[in-house]
């Protein structure tokens, strides 16, 4: 089993940096692809983006691509999501979710089946 805390979220502007984290609990972190996904009011939790356990593979969906940038620190047991030139359309519920069934590709990583383990979702809001 692997516990995942969300943090970081809160209310920015349009234009606007944030990051947020996960930390992670249980089942070593360091052995686990991770992900992000996004839930807006009204529509599906949908991809964001991912990072294979040793960083070396990461995934992003086309809608955040050259804005947000994910990474990990696994001896701090947390993974990261560097958020920049938000816009309204960020806004949503963000998850953190490990323990991918598979290999890290664009198939793999958009499916929310694959994944095991969520966290409970920190809030982003992105005012105009």
């Amino acid at each position: 089993q692997v516990q995942l805390v969300e943090s970081g979220g809160g209310l920015v502007q349009t234009g606007d940096s944030l990051r947020l984290s996960c930390v992670a609990s249980g089942r070593p972190f360091s052995t686990s692809h991770m992900g992000w996904f996004r839930q807006a009011p009204g529509k599906e939790r949908e991809f964001v983006a991912a990072i294979s356990w040793s960083g070396s593979i990461t995934l992003y969906a086309d809608s955040v691509k050259g804005r947000f940038t994910i990474s990990r620190d696994n001896a701090k047991n947390t993974g990261y999501l560097q958020m920049s030139s938000l816009e309204p359309e960020d806004t949503a519920v963000y998850y953190c979710a490990a323990g991918l069934h598979g290999i890290p590709t664009q198939t793999t990583v958009t499916s929310r089946d694959r994944w095991a383990y969520w966290g409970q979702g920190t809030q982003v809001t992105v005012s105009s």
